[in-house]
């Protein structure tokens, strides 16, 4: 650094340490044992890394940032798919032998992920140690490895590699010799003495023209006095030995090549090997058996080697230059993401807000601006078990309508029968008149009483009708404001419940009693309250969001009376729409919703519901958008949620950008997996914060030290999302300690739910006639 007059740069170093090294990370390096007549004391077992910094601070007059540690055969690797970018296997074959190669980190299992692909630094040396190799060594093997420094270790290399090849030759001559095949069994001092024989002299051997003219020269070194045929069994005997040499490499390569083809799936692979070494670039014929063994036995594989010219210092360059790169990206994107990463203190705080805006939904004189609306649902109790008969509901939550008869059971063998059928709700009938569209939804009844062989009769009803209404009683809702696509006339500011009653007296084909209009989440909750009784939360996580529990009458001023409980409608997806939440909005936030079709409106649900979590863009592809990804909502939730599997490699993520019109790099999909990971966990953070709130006031309600409670839960993002549901029951957890809090997904939808409470308020109807 002095010599280039750049010591007082700190540059980031790549440290290529040629010995068998244990990784736990990029930078850092555990020496297992020296080898090549290393013996440092105080080295083995230690991270070599540390150790150079430590040496660097000792001297104190320079700086370094060591960035990678690497293998000189990853190293060899990396040198060449600099050049060649199908470069996915790195292989030595000098003094010694190692090979390494890419594998999928689902086979990895010695390091957590399974995405994308890693470079394995085999040590393929030691293939043999544990006797897999004991049929095909020879007595000459055996006693190469005798005299060897480690015997019983590295078995493969002292087969094939630089430092053991002309040992062998030396081996096998000595024994011919003493079985008078060669130099009429005369020995020298020099044949006998070990090492005298060198592997150079095997390549100058085997060389076309001047081979014979140099065996003569070695032997006659060597003490000998060799006839013409004695150095023409010389020049075969390294044949022999070298050739097995390349036989013995090409087949391993070819185990390594074989696994990278089944790992891609593909009927034909086209890679390229890196490769360095002595024995490989100065043996005259080493490189072109090698080549030979691995045509024939993987004729389904194109394999190009390129030599490296540079070493592996190029290629540990390289490691560091792309950790380098990737590290200055990561700084970037965190700071992009950073404002997405919320602290226990900023979600204690969004409980508290939300705990804040509950009770001015409950106050009469703060109700009228409260944007978490609080609204009486007048469902008052949960099932206990007494409920029987048989139901009918109707679920309406948007193009897709369903009619249920079901049929409740009680005694020792309690149980809820269900048969439905769904119905399409045609778009001139959504955006139509009220009239025609309670006809339609009469006149699926209709048929489906005829299908059930039920025609005429009278049963009790309960209306799921997922829109925001105003309750005044059970069975009355008003209609605030369409939403979903729904604009039908004459039916917002009217009771739904008797738009229904009407379009079945204008058909009079049965007369059905119209008991419960309810929301999709109050009918979650009683759904699941019907399997747990300790149910008094319901909560919807999917293309929107909204929560209900079960709140004291005393603290509904909305309704009269004090005494007992009733089912609160949160519609807590207008959180937010006060400005309370706009320090916790980020830039990403108020683009979703300028973008939206009612901007300022339903924020909390905007930075949480499935609808919204796919709108992501702008922090990838190097500022690249494809006009695809510009289209609003053309990144969808279930992207999100695929892209976060643990099982999806990136290779399929790189298919879905794809799809959205981006040539992407494996760069591009780890960014993608990130931002996916960040939003998603933010998300339910959020969700679980809100949770917190209500499960915390409902303990506190009670003056209870602690409360144990089960919420019932239904939606997309919760049940298909891989991470979100265990991110949400994290921070409920931390966020609401003195409560034990179950979740219970809703297998029937609110339907069930539905009936349940008419079940219910028919129950309590014929107790009060009683």
């Amino acid at each position: 650094m002095e010599q280039l007059q750049i010591k007082e740069k700190k540059l980031p170093l790549g440290f290529t340490f040629s010995f068998p090294c244990y990784q736990t990370k990029l930078d850092e390096s555990i020496l297992v044992n020296w080898t090549k007549g290393f013996k440092s004391s105080g080295v083995e077992g230690r991270d070599v890394v540390s150790l150079l910094r430590k040496a660097i601070r000792k001297r104190g007059d320079f700086d370094i940032d060591i960035v990678a540690v690497v293998n000189d055969t990853v190293g060899t690797m990396m040198t060449c798919g600099y050049d060649d970018h199908n470069c996915e296997v790195g292989l030595i074959v000098g003094t010694g032998s190692n090979a390494c190669y890419m594998e999928d980190m689902r086979h990895i299992d010695l390091v957590e992920g399974d995405e994308g692909r890693m470079c394995i630094n085999m040590e393929w040396g030691a293939f043999g140690d544990d006797g897999s190799l004991s049929d095909i060594r020879t007595e000459f093997d055996r006693e190469i490895d005798m005299g060897s420094l480690n015997p019983g270790k590295q078995l493969f290399e002292k087969m094939i590699s630089g430092m053991y090849m002309g040992e062998l030759v030396r081996i096998i001559l000595v024994k011919m010799a003493k079985e008078e095949l060669v130099f009429d069994g005369r020995l020298t001092p020099d044949l006998l003495t070990r090492g005298h024989f060198e592997t150079r002299f095997v390549s100058a051997i085997e060389k076309e023209q001047e081979g014979l003219n140099k065996a003569r020269e070695i032997l006659t070194r060597l003490g000998l006095d060799p006839t013409p045929e004695d150095c023409v069994a010389t020049q075969r005997i390294c044949q022999v030995v070298s050739t097995r040499s390349a036989n013995l490499c090409g087949a391993a390569l070819c185990a390594v090549l074989r696994r990278i083809k089944e790992n891609k799936g593909v009927d034909r692979l086209r890679t390229t090997v890196g490769v360095d070494g002595t024995v490989y670039k100065k043996h005259p014929h080493f490189a072109r058996r090698l080549q030979k063994v691995v045509r024939r036995l993987l004729p389904d594989c194109e394999v190009r080697f390129i030599r490296s010219e540079d070493g592996s210092g190029k290629g540990a360059a390289m490691v560091t230059a792309v950790a380098y790169r990737l590290a200055a990206q990561q700084k970037v994107r965190q700071e992009i993401l950073d404002p997405l990463r919320l602290s226990h203190e900023q979600l204690m705080e969004v409980k508290r807000r939300m705990r804040q805006e509950m009770e001015r939904g409950l106050a009469l004189d703060s109700h009228p601006e409260a944007t978490v609306k609080m609204l009486p649902s007048f469902v008052c109790s949960t099932p206990d078990g007494t409920e029987k008969g048989d139901f009918l509901a109707l679920d309406l939550g948007g193009t897709n309508f369903r009619v249920l008869l079901v049929r409740i059971r009680t005694g020792i063998r309690r149980s809820v029968e269900m048969h439905n059928k769904i119905y399409a709700i045609p778009q001139e009938i959504m955006q139509g008149t009220g009239e025609e569209l309670f006809d339609h939804i009469v006149q699926c009844i209709a048929d489906f009483l005829e299908y059930m062989g039920m025609k005429g009769v009278s049963l009790p009803l309960g209306f799921t009708f997922s829109f925001p209404c105003d309750q005044t009683s059970l069975d009355k809702g008003i209609l605030v404001e369409w939403t979903k696509g729904f604009s039908a006339t004459g039916c917002e500011g009217n009771d739904v419940a008797e738009m229904l009653r009407e379009a079945m007296r204008r058909r009079e084909e049965f007369d059905l009693d119209v008991v419960a209009v309810v929301n999709d989440t109050v009918g979650t909750m009683m759904a699941c309250a019907y399997e747990d009784p300790l149910c008094e939360v319901g909560l919807i996580v999917g293309t929107g969001s909204n929560a209900c529990y079960m709140e004291e009458m005393k603290n509904v001023e909305l309704v009269e009376g004090d005494e007992g409980r009733m089912c609160i409608n949160m519609e807590w997806g207008a959180f937010g729409d006060n400005g309370c939440l706009d320090d916790f909005r980020t830039e990403f936030d108020v683009a979703v919703d300028d973008n939206s079709l009612y901007p300022g409106k339903q924020r909390y649900e905007k930075m949480i519901s499935g609808k919204y979590l796919g709108e992501i863009r702008g922090l990838l592809f190097r500022g690249r958008i494809s006009e695809r990804l510009k289209t609003q909502d053309i990144f969808e939730t279930k992207f999100l949620s695929q892209i976060e599997s643990d099982r999806l490699a990136l290779l399929q993520v790189r298919s879905i950008l794809q799809h959205l019109g981006l040539e992407s790099t494996c760069d591009d999909s780890i960014i993608v997996k990130e931002v996916c990971a960040v939003v998603a966990r933010r998300a339910a953070q959020l969700c679980g914060a809100g949770m917190a709130a209500v499960v915390e006031k409902i303990r506190e309600n009670r003056g209870l030290d602690f409360f144990r409670v089960t919420v019932g839960v239904d939606g997309t993002l919760y049940k298909l999302h891989p991470h979100f549901s265990a991110v949400m029951h994290e921070t409920v957890r931390k966020l609401a300690p003195k409560c034990e809090v179950s979740f219970l997904q809703s297998e029937d939808g609110s339907g069930k739910g539905a009936a349940l409470i008419t079940a219910v308020a028919c129950r309590i109807r014929e107790a009060g006639q009683h």
